[in-house]
């Protein structure tokens, strides 16, 4: 299955640091609504279009 990715962020970021769902959310109000998924095989937080958009 492949899957549009808009932007991606490595998994060990500063504590307290959420730029993959700072980035998703930054989308989502500009009308591209994105969420966040882990991609374990590279260990790497990936922003994608949500399901249906």
């Amino acid at each position: 299955m492949s899957r549009e990715i808009l932007a991606d962020f490595p998994a060990g970021g500063p504590r307290g640091s959420w730029p993959a769902e700072e980035k998703a959310e930054e989308l989502a109000k500009a009308g591209t609504p994105a969420t966040v998924v882990m991609d374990l095989r590279t260990d790497r937080f990936l922003v994608v279009p949500e399901a249906g958009s």
